[in-house]
């Protein structure tokens, strides 16, 4: 068939590559210029790897992303108003943490370019799809037949609101600085998170021993300053040493700073006749539980493996069982995530109290648990 792709990210290379290499005629449009993201670094579950294995592209993404967690566990610590010291709010177990892998988002999306033949991605060309689900694109005022077209452009998609899909979207209350360090750092690091008041703190090592840090705080939508480096330095300055040094560590101007959103609800469906929206086009939501990138990913794999060895006539039955595999998992995610979100953000002192005692008193089996829930990915071998 031929398929064409909207959107260079993650979710829209993916499909991309896993449909090309199944004989697809395939064409990614990207509006920017050139395709490579000015990311920091992503987490990657088993989930993500079994639906990237799936596409023959597992073992590519390994060989660049950390594989799995030195020391054993992903710690979640608490923060006192006006101590530089963590105490332990809650670890959890090897058995979950080991299936978690880190990776710089540059990194992986140049991994998934090299999987494309060249020719594939046109850059430099911002592709609307027609309002009634035609498979058709238009780009650079010119139109284009496809069989099939797949808008993986983002949470912000323009083409969820031309089919008339689009929920809008929701502030999640608070803004969001992520950075990598430029050399490793001098102690040892326990991937993990630090909650205080409205703030957050995460750290997570990269495969050459760097660290892709984030760090989050409630305030208004759209507030910017002159400097953002500067910024989240004040805002973290009297935190323990691991979360100075690691933004001591990155260039100035390798912070950025984003306002974190998710879809205000979830979509109807995510197909209008012909065309079928992927990753965050369909289910953008909030990064607490790593697992935006992770989703996108099995949109894809799952997409490609229908498609797998199918005309153009069966598409209506294969998009309704697209559908159906996707539509129910992903809301579910979504809707764990902005919980989670809304518990680390938590600001009053006794919402804050309240959280810290319940996530204390929670057994580290009973979280590992919901992670392996989380991970398991309905895959449409089964």
């Amino acid at each position: 068939m031929r398929i064409a792709v909207i959107g260079a990210g993650i979710a829209g290379l993916v499909a991309a590559a896993g449909m090309q290499a199944d004989g697809h005629e395939v064409t990614v449009f990207e509006r920017r210029d050139e395709p490579n993201p000015a990311g920091a670094g992503l987490t990657l579950f088993n989930n993500a790897f079994e639906a990237l294995d799936l596409v023959g592209l597992g073992d590519a993404v390994r060989n660049i992303a950390r594989d799995g967690i030195t020391g054993g566990s992903i710690a979640v610590l608490r923060r006192s108003q006006g101590e530089a010291t963590a105490s332990w709010l809650l670890s959890v177990p090897v058995t979950a943490a080991a299936t978690m892998r880190s990776v710089h988002r540059a990194a992986l999306h140049h991994e998934l370019l090299v999987h494309l033949r060249p020719g594939t991605v046109r850059t430099g060309s911002a592709a609307l799809v027609a309002a009634d689900g035609t498979p058709q694109v238009t780009a650079n005022d010119r139109d284009e037949q496809f069989d099939l077209v797949v808008a993986a452009d983002g949470i912000r998609s323009q083409n969820r609101r031309l089919v008339g899909l689009d929920t809008g979207l929701r502030y999640a209350g608070y803004t969001a600085w992520r950075g990598v360090t430029q050399r490793p750092v001098s102690f040892d690091l326990q991937p993990g998170e630090i909650w205080a008041r409205g703030q957050v703190f995460g750290m997570v090592p990269l495969l050459d021993g760097r660290v892709y840090w984030y760090a989050t705080r409630n305030l208004p939508e759209g507030q910017r300053a002159s400097n953002e480096y500067e910024f989240v330095q004040q805002q973290f300055a009297t935190w323990h040493a691991p979360v100075r040094e690691c933004i001591a560590a990155t260039a100035e101007d390798a912070v950025m700073r984003h306002d974190i959103y998710d879809l205000a609800g979830p979509l109807t469906t995510f197909v209008c006749g012909r065309t079928v929206l992927i990753g965050d086009a369909a289910h953008a939501m909030t990064p607490n539980l790593g697992q935006g990138a992770g989703q996108g990913i099995e949109d894809a794999a799952t997409l490609t493996y229908l498609l797998r060895d199918a005309d153009a006539g069966e598409l209506d039955t294969i998009l309704a069982r697209y559908v159906q595999l996707r539509k129910r998992r992903t809301s579910v995610v979504m809707r764990r995530s902005r919980a989670a979100g809304a518990m680390a953000q938590a600001e009053h002192p006794f919402a804050v109290g309240f959280r810290n005692a319940l996530v204390r008193l929670t057994p580290g089996w009973v979280m590992s648990a919901t992670m392996q829930r989380l991970q398991r990915w309905p895959s449409p071998v089964r």
